[in-house]
Parts: C-alpha cells; structure tokens; sequence
C-alpha cells in the first residue's frame, strides 16, 4: 500500500460521507417544513429527499469498503481517484434528479449508470487483486 493510494481513498470517502450527511440534512429540513416526524407524510417532496438519501446510504457504503481494499492491496491511486470521482459522479446526478425532478430522468438513470460502473470496476478490481 502507498499512502498516495490511502490519501486517494480518504479524499472520495470523505467526499461520499460529506454527500450522506448533506442528503440526511435535506431530508430532516423538509421533515421540519411539513412537520412530518416518520415516513413521508404522502409529501412528494418529502419522499424525493428521503429517498435521495436513502439510496445514496445503499450504494455509498459499498463503495467506501471498496476504495479502502483497493488502497490497502496497493491499487494505483489513478485507480482510486477514477472510481472514486465515478461513484461521487454517479451518487450527485441521481440525487439531483430524485430531488429536483419527478418519475424518471436522465439524471437518475445517468447515476445510476455511473454508480453501478464505478462498484463494477472496483469490484472486478478486487477479484483480480485477491486472485493475483
């Protein structure tokens, strides 16, 4: 391991984990506006926020644990930066197009398709490394 790849990981975890808290944050300010204390409330924008946050806190987690084991196996931080960069790429478009847009959109699905490119990689990534 390089500390080059361990710094690479740590910027994108922070990154990611500044994403989940800024997500959470949204979804407590629209639970206050419209004084809903669980669920949604049948409140469309509620919903957009509290899923934004809640799929974000579904893909991120495995992305971290994945960016560390890369730094850890000695994976080039070109490597991590690039599937970091991907993954943070990935998790802003689909929230944006959660929040701001209803039904589908280019927005989700471009981040979805990015965040399941960026998992992918890393995935295939660590396989070849535990192989290796």
């Amino acid at each position: 391991m390089t500390m080059v790849s361990i710094h690479a990981a740590s910027l994108w975890s922070g990154l990611l984990v500044l994403l989940l808290i800024t997500l959470s944050g949204l979804t407590v300010r629209r639970r206050r506006r419209h004084l809903v204390a669980f669920g949604d409330g049948g409140n469309d924008e509620l919903t957009s926020a509290s899923r934004a946050f809640g799929n974000a806190a579904e893909y991120i987690p495995a992305g971290l644990v994945a960016l560390v084991l890369l730094a850890l196996t000695g994976a080039p931080p070109v490597m991590i930066h690039a599937i970091g960069g991907t993954l943070l790429a990935g998790r802003l478009l689909h929230s944006l197009g959660l929040i701001f847009q209803k039904g589908p959109s280019l927005g989700r699905v471009a981040g979805m398709i990015l965040t399941y490119l960026a998992l992918l990689v890393a995935a295939l990534s660590l396989i070849a490394y535990g192989v290796l």
